[in-house]
């Protein structure tokens, strides 16, 4: 994960609130495998008739149904493994088949323009998709020096999320693996496609 030494988060519109909020939500549920709190929290949630509102629904329910070591095991097969996950969640193999490619040379320059540092806790390359969806969390928020304008947000996503990041749920949304992290995989492509489109009406 990142870290800043900027301000607190300032005041920002409602919707923008809650566009931070699932950016930093997928965040927490990719970063690392889902604790007690953070399932209850989830088997907390409801949605609404939207494509979105129906995964977050189904998330939900599945969360009720799970307990913290399944969630751990099913993070383990997916993102872990014995050698490696089902799944690579990182910029740089989704656009070059590589690992520690350009997108990730591209982000560390872009994430030292705006103020952004890898925690010292955390070794894996920054591209990771938990990563990303936290930065985004922080533009939005302001975490980085204040509020990102929408271009400026648009600009982060459409380089460093657009590319992959709908291929990635997607993926995540049909892999073997997936029971809890299908419908993580389907809030997460139904984000991705929500916030694409608005950032591309914002375009013409």
């Amino acid at each position: 994960m990142t870290q800043t030494s900027a301000a607190a988060p300032q005041t920002i519109a409602e919707e923008d609130q809650l566009r931070a909020d699932l950016y930093g939500y997928l965040s927490a549920l990719l970063a690392g495998p889902p604790d007690a709190a953070l399932l209850a929290q989830t088997a907390l949630l409801t949605g609404d008739d939207t494509p979105l509102g129906r995964s977050i629904t189904t998330l939900a329910k599945l969360a009720k149904q799970s307990g913290p070591d399944a969630a751990e095991r099913e993070f383990h097969n997916l993102f872990i493994g014995l050698g490696r996950g089902e799944l690579l969640p990182y910029a740089s193999y989704y656009m070059t088949g590589f690992l520690n490619e350009k997108p990730l040379a591209l982000l560390r320059k872009d994430m030292a323009g705006i103020g952004i540092n890898r925690a010292p806790n955390v070794f894996e390359p920054e591209d990771n998709i938990a990563s990303l969806m936290e930065m985004m969390a922080g533009l939005i928020a302001g975490q980085f020096g204040g509020p990102a304008t929408l271009a400026r947000q648009r600009e982060f996503f459409n380089k460093h999320i657009a590319p992959w990041a709908l291929h990635f749920f997607a993926d995540l949304e049909g892999a073997k693996g997936s029971v809890l992290y299908a419908p993580v995989g389907a809030v997460g492509r139904h984000f991705m496609e929500i916030e694409r489109e608005a950032f591309r009406l914002m375009g013409t």
